[in-house]
């Protein structure tokens, strides 16, 4: 059965002989149904080759069990640190932790440009890569349960010692292909704190308003500070407080009294009352009280008044040829909107910088300059120089 490290003392030795590796394959099981924050419930850690002993189950709900040596580990410039589908384990970690892996691996952003397509999924890399198969029974089981069954912990284990030949082979194809720079260029996203921390000021920006309306926009930024702070104080999941439908109609209605929520269609009864309700009523108070020059603006949209479909069509031929040529899917260089925009003569995007403009990007801009054309030759589109 795996090893499960239960103490500080044990997971520091096992830092200490992960310090002199070049890399640590890294996942975790968490919960996160009934909290705002994850529940990190188990860490699984793996080192090269493919002795099993080289890959551990660290249990963070241990009595006195500290994940110090862990994060000192993530902080050395000397390891990297892989993961798949990185983005959700960083979280937890910059959260609990104050860290954020670095240097960093992720595997499922790798094998995006190593030609898998997008958001790969990591059983379908140990099937193509690891010629294996996984157990998923255990998935979506309760991991804050202890103790662990047998079955948890091999299907926990498997998503780090699979992961050793996974990063191993797209490691040395994107130093075939040439493209570790994209691959970078992917990861400095990741690897940003700053995409961890949630300012309650921002919160409204994720809601889908029915209008641009200012004053609404002021309502409903102030109410979604509230519930995102009030969420985050209690530890509960925003939308067990207010869901985001009943949130865009009080910042329609713009309730004035405890009352007046008692007229809303969608909140929920326990934001009726109590402190909820008080807080729902001085939110919408604050917004109202934002003077006229103060109020928020929704984010512009792009003018596509200028939009030329024919040169748009041309684009998406183009765009098609191109991912075919990198083997990389489509979506990834450019999305339709992007193609939209560019056809409308806006000249700024994802596509425009780094490794998509040297894929598509540049040819795209030869096109609108009228420098080369498109051919058909048999099945494939052909660029030619004008």
């Amino acid at each position: 059965m795996p090893n499960t490290l239960t103490t500080t003392a044990a997971l520091a030795e096992f830092c200490a002989r992960a310090a002199d590796a070049p890399y640590v394959t890294v996942d975790t099981e968490f919960l996160r149904e009934r909290t705002y924050f994850a529940q990190l419930c188990l860490v699984q850690l793996a080192l090269p080759g493919t002795d099993d002993s080289d890959a551990v189950l660290v249990d963070p709900l241990a009595d006195g069990m500290s994940l110090d040596p862990l994060y000192d580990l993530f902080r050395s410039p000397d390891v990297v640190k892989v993961f798949h589908a990185a983005r959700q384990d960083l979280e937890i970690f910059h959260v609990e932790g104050g860290v954020v892996p670095a240097p960093l691996f992720d595997t499922q952003v790798a094998a995006m440009v190593c030609g898998f397509g997008d958001q790969v999924g990591y059983e379908t890399l140990v099937r193509r890569i690891a010629k294996a198969s996984l157990d998923k029974s255990s998935r979506f089981t309760d991991w804050s349960r202890r103790p662990l069954s047998d079955a948890q912990k091999t299907y926990a284990l498997a998503d780090v010692t699979h992961l050793r030949q996974i990063y191993e082979y797209l490691s040395a194809e994107l130093a075939r292909t040439g493209r570790t720079h994209w691959l970078e260029e992917e990861l400095a996203y990741l690897t940003n704190a700053d995409n961890y921390v949630v300012d309650p000021e921002e919160a409204w920006r994720r809601l889908k308003l029915r209008s641009n309306s200012g004053r609404m926009l002021a309502i409903a930024k102030e109410l979604a500070a509230f519930r995102e702070r009030y969420a985050q104080e209690r530890n509960v999941p925003r939308n067990r407080i207010v869901k985001d439908d009943a949130l865009v109609e009080l910042a329609s209605t713009k309730p004035k009294s405890v009352q007046d929520l008692g007229k809303s269609r969608l909140l929920l009864r326990d934001a009726r009352k109590g402190a909820i309700a008080e807080g729902l009523v001085a939110a919408v108070a604050r917004g109202l009280a934002v003077p006229n020059s103060e109020l928020p603006k929704p984010a512009p949209g792009k003018d596509r008044s200028n939009l030329n479909p024919a040169l748009a069509d041309l684009l998406r031929v183009l765009l098609k040829a191109k991912a075919e040529e990198a083997n990389v899917a489509p979506k990834l260089l450019a999305s339709s909107s992007d193609l939209d925009d560019i056809a409308s003569g806006h000249v700024e995007g994802a596509w425009s910088h780094g490794w998509r403009h040297e894929v598509f990007g540049a040819d795209a801009e030869r096109l609108l300059r009228g420098e080369i054309a498109l051919s058909a030759k048999g099945q494939k589109v052909k660029i030619v120089a004008v």
